[in-house]
């Protein structure tokens, strides 16, 4: 009864008014289990009471509600649920549902999990989402950000060079590099964390739902009672990951497993959500191997600094992903990926089904192919934790971002504007090559400032486009500088 007095509920609340407008109404969604939880049902009252959200509640999957958000038609979705209610399936079933709104490929909302080690925790990400952050300062695992162009300080251990390590002190100032010997890799890294508390952590070695590496294996953080700490795998000995409690962003955009909660408050994720005051978090739910849909977001937010927060960037990112995947392999669209243990079993796996679905044979030998069967891999699998609304940010950087993009609605049309300066690169605004084994170059991207009714492109334009109700990608934008270009979309 309770089930069926939710959903008429939902629909009296279409037939009278809801809270917001149907170009920036925000929804939460939570399971019957959190309804019944003070703690945590006052955590989805909180966020909806700061968004003018409605709250709607499913028994066992938000997927449950996908009808009711077919007409309420919202711009952000965040769920509000359980540790022990999210594990791997929980997530790709919600990417698939997001896409079903209407009758195209893209999903139609964005859309974060706000969840926890405990509600306590579940609240202090809604709340320290309250207020814009800019990131200013990073600790890092990988090597593709030593530029630290970002950043005012960075530090980084190396992922190329065992025992490698950096630092920059400074928006300006020189980056100094060293060594250490493979023991001290672990202790290095975690003193770095402390010193340079930083506003971004970005990984990108192996990992579990259980552990994350240091590059090379040179020792592991795990999580112990929503918190992080590190054992050193030479002397056995452990020590915590020492926190300021300052909030942060978490982005694992190469690790395995490490986005997967994996129904339980004893995950990475909930630890890093907890311990480490980790406000938004990107994480893979599964073991990876190719990598776009993690690098891609990165992609996106670091060649468009100042333009767009880490929501939409790995938003724009999956859509982009999902316009490629379509030209490849629309026969794929519909298929389900499978993940078994076995990486080679995999790729076996994957490439007979493929074969089948596409009437060809599949050589993984072969770029295009690899390309194909590993955007199918990543299309569903990374998760976002926090609000989906949350503005984070990196700083600009000079001379990399000369261009502007705005759009104003004349009727039923929405006029979009490009205006190119004299720095302008297009080099720059394709990804620069940044990841380019993985992730390829990027179309001209803008996000509408409101949601469109049944965008189109308006009769003669020849733009080639991946067009929806929130966002535009032009893949044929042949941008020269000091220049101006328009792009007329219909509207209902």
């Amino acid at each position: 009864m309770k089930r069926y007095l939710t959903l008429v509920a939902a629909l009296l609340m279409l037939a009278a008014c809801t809270t917001t407008t149907p170009t920036e109404r925000y929804v939460v969604l939570v399971s019957e289990d959190v309804t019944t939880d003070q703690e945590w049902m006052a955590v989805a009252e909180r966020l909806s009471l700061i968004h003018s959200a409605d709250i709607l509640s499913y028994t066992a999957s938000p997927t449950e509600l996908v009808d009711t958000l077919r007409q309420l038609e919202p711009r952000y979705v965040a769920i509000v649920e359980r540790p022990e209610n999210i594990g791997r399936d929980y997530v790709m079933n919600f990417h698939q549902a997001s896409r079903t709104l209407d009758d195209d490929i893209y999903a139609d909302f964005f859309w974060g999990i706000i969840t926890g080690y405990n509600a306590d925790s579940a609240m202090r990400m809604v709340e320290n989402s309250t207020q814009p952050l800019v990131i200013k300062d990073a600790v890092a695992t990988i090597m593709e950000l030593n530029s630290a162009k970002w950043f005012d300080n960075y530090a980084w251990i190396d992922d190329h060079t065992k025992g490698l390590w950096g630092t920059k002190r400074g928006r300006n100032a020189e980056i100094i590099t060293d060594t250490v010997a493979p023991e001290q890799v672990l202790r290095k890294f975690t003193d770095l964390y402390k010193e340079f508390n930083p506003d971004l952590v970005v990984t990108a070695a192996h990992a579990t739902q259980k552990n994350l590496e240091m590059p090379y294996s040179l020792g592991n953080l795990k999580p112990r009672e929503g918190r992080l700490y590190a054992e050193d795998r030479f002397t056995g000995k452990e020590w915590d990951l020492e926190d300021s409690g300052k909030r942060k962003v978490y982005a694992a955009v190469g690790n395995c497993l490490i986005g997967d909660m994996n129904n339980t408050a004893n995950s990475m994720a909930a630890a890093w959500l907890n311990g480490s005051n980790a406000t938004s978090m990107l994480g893979y739910v599964v073991t990876t191997w190719h990598g776009r849909n993690g690098w891609g977001a990165l992609k996106y937010w670091v060649t468009n600094p100042s333009r767009y927060t880490l929501n939409e960037s790995l938003f724009l990112n999956q859509q982009d992903l999902m316009h490629q995947h379509n030209a490849w392999s629309p026969e794929l669209l519909a298929e389900r990926y499978d993940y078994p243990d076995d990486f080679w079993a995999e790729l076996n796996n994957a490439s007979e089904r493929a074969s089948k679905a596409l009437g060809r044979e599949i050589n993984l030998d072969d770029a295009k192919d690899w390309d194909l069967i590993g955007f199918w891999h990543d299309r569903d699998v990374v998760v976002y934790y926090g609000d989906p609304k949350w503005s984070v940010k990196l700083q600009s950087v000079e001379g990399e971002e000369d261009y502007t993009i705005q759009s104003e609605i004349r009727g039923s049309q929405c006029i979009v504007t490009v205006k190119t300066g004299a720095n302008f690169s297009l080099e720059q605004m394709r990804g620069n090559g940044f990841k380019q084994e993985h992730v390829l170059d990027l179309p001209m991207s803008y996000i509408f400032p409101t949601r469109l009714a049944n965008p189109r492109l308006a009769e003669g334009e020849q733009w080639d486009v991946a067009l929806d109700e929130n966002f535009i990608l032009v893949y044929n934008a042949e941008f020269e500088p000091n220049s101006e270009y328009t792009i007329v979309v219909d509207i209902d």
